[in-house]
């Protein structure tokens, strides 16, 4: 039984790195948005259960845990004891159906939003603190019980939240959050059918099937994550194990390249494998890492002989490698993170379980495992300025999003190739290149309000708005400026009105990761475009 709290998420690390950023620059962090954030939860489900709402989290200040009530009240929990004694009933009543509730969440506050249907949670303390459920346990009381949570993290550099389905798919359910400028931005929403698209997937599956949990109503309570299956027995131990022995020992002859962070391409770690041990070294030929082959329960876990230290060596290739083995690239692709959606879960002996997850969502994104925000296919909203957030209860069976707009890429006639969103990273100012197309959703493009606008609603934009030769063009968020303004012409030429200028291949560079720039029109071969 697991007796601490820890929330264990990868935007956690990634609002922590946020404020340290800060804080190596020298530049105190102002809080921006408000001290108690309205948090409205809306009942969509179609269910006609009562709802229970908990909000759970530590104070990342203090370090200690406690809850939040309705109001945005934090209070540390009371002292646990061995064996655990069952923790106050802190419960916040949900919305009924077709109606909403709104919660306040405190700054400085990170952890989970949970929600059942029916019955209330069940939680436990101890001397450490707080006993989450653990509802692949079949000796849990909260296994009978219908319950998911989204995990957060409110600080000075924002909010992120996010669904998650690292140990189970259970409620559908997506998480929105709006910024200053109005805009609400939402994912975790699943397409029409696709919770029960998911639980029949995985029950389709040789093997797979008693991961899908159904109480005896003939509800089904929750598909399992392969690796909390296997802890409890329900799933074979060494399903990975084939994939993972061919994938390590591709390196014995061969060179794995790790770039693991999309906004420094001149970092890169080269891996070959000796014996069962992959090493790893930097551009100046040193070591840097080394890993053991890890086991079917290290890959589920991303731990182990996986374990990612918060670093900036260990922990990026470690999460890298995590990520290509739950989605079968490593061993394909030979530089690591690689490919896009359309590459991944392609082996016979893979991730069957966030492969479904993704495929069923509307914007493809999930957190299947958890490393999942490796090339940003994670669940995860985050504003720096927001004011307000939401968690939707979507419908079990039916209902839906809208599918996005329809999108193509942006061909070059010069060479073929596509205007690129390198290494998935769509982080305000990435500047955009041209790489091989593979139809990755990084390389597709709406064609809308005379914007060009990528899958998480970033524009494309001439940087500070200059007018200038050689202004780069790189990705923003959108607002609507004449920055963001692109005219495809019949002739093929993409031009911003504000500069009457063209996109163009920097220096002719014929290669991939050439960079994108503003440039007088000249009709020349490297700023000719066309959709593809």
């Amino acid at each position: 039984m697991r007796t601490r709290t820890r929330w264990l998420s990868a935007f956690v690390a990634l609002a922590a790195s946020a404020t340290a950023a800060v804080a190596v620059a020298g530049t105190p962090a102002q809080a921006i948005g408000p001290d108690l954030l309205p948090l409205t939860v809306t009942n969509n489900s179609g269910r006609g259960e009562s709802v229970h709402l908990y909000v759970l989290g530590t104070d990342i200040r203090s370090g200690r845990l406690g809850y939040v009530n309705q109001g945005g009240g934090f209070t540390p929990w009371p002292a646990g004891a061995n064996p655990p004694v069952p923790a106050p009933d802190v419960s916040i009543p949900g919305p009924p159906p077709g109606a909403n509730v709104t919660l306040r969440v405190p700054r400085f506050i990170s952890g989970r939003v949970y929600m059942s249907f029916g019955d209330k949670l069940k939680f436990f303390l101890t001397p450490d603190g707080l006993v989450q459920p653990a509802p692949w346990n079949p000796a849990d009381p909260n296994h009978g019980i219908l319950f998911d949570w989204s995990e957060f993290t409110y600080n000075d550099a924002g909010l992120w939240l996010n669904s998650s389905q690292v140990d189970m798919f259970a409620v559908p359910h997506a998480v929105t959050v709006t910024g200053a400028s109005g805009v609400t931005r939402k994912t975790g929403e699943l397409v029409a059918n696709g919770r029960d698209n998911v639980i029949n997937g995985v029950r389709g599956q040789a093997g797979w099937e008693r991961s899908v949990i159904t109480r005896s109503d003939g509800t089904v309570l929750r598909v399992l994550a392969p690796g909390k299956a296997a802890d409890v027995g329900l799933f074979d131990r060494n399903y990975l194990d084939p994939y993972i022995t061919q994938a390590w020992n591709a390196y014995a002859g061969r060179t794995l390249t790790v770039v693991p962070f999309g906004d420094r391409p001149d970092i890169r770690y080269f891996g070959r494998t000796s014996g069962s041990t992959m090493y790893f070294t930097n551009s100046a030929g040193q070591q840097v890492a080394s890993f053991a082959k890890p086991s079917t329960a290290n890959v589920w876990g991303c731990d182990g002989a996986l374990h990612a230290p918060n670093d900036q060596v260990v922990g990026p290739i470690a999460r890298t490698l995590c990520a290509a083995l739950h989605r079968s690239t490593l061993g394909v692709i030979d530089t690591q993170p690689g490919g896009g959606p359309a590459d991944f879960y392609k082996g016979s002996i893979t991730n069957h379980y966030s492969r479904l997850v993704h495929q069923n969502m509307v914007d493809g994104r999930a957190y299947g495992f958890a490393f999942d925000d490796v090339q940003a296919q994670e669940s995860l909203v985050h504003d720096g300025d927001p004011r307000a957030a939401g968690i939707v209860l979507t419908p079990f069976s039916g209902g839906g999003g809208t599918p996005p707009p329809s999108t193509s890429s942006i061909v070059s006639n010069w060479h073929n190739k596509c205007v690129d969103v390198p290494n998935w990273n769509f982080a305000d100012g990435q500047r955009l290149i041209v790489w091989d197309c593979t139809g990755g959703t990084n390389q597709k493009w709406e064609f809308t309000g005379g914007t060009l606008r990528t899958q998480n609603n970033m524009c494309m934009d001439v940087a500070w708005g200059s007018t200038a030769n050689g202004a780069a063009v790189q990705i923003a968020r959108c607002s609507g400026n004449p920055a963001q303004q692109f005219v495809l012409s019949g002739a093929g030429d993409l031009v911003n009105p504000q500069a009457n200028k063209c996109v163009d291949i920097a220096d002719w560079n014929p290669n991939n990761d050439a960079v994108l720039q503003l440039w007088e029109c000249g009709g020349t071969a490297n700023q000719k475009w066309r959709r593809g």
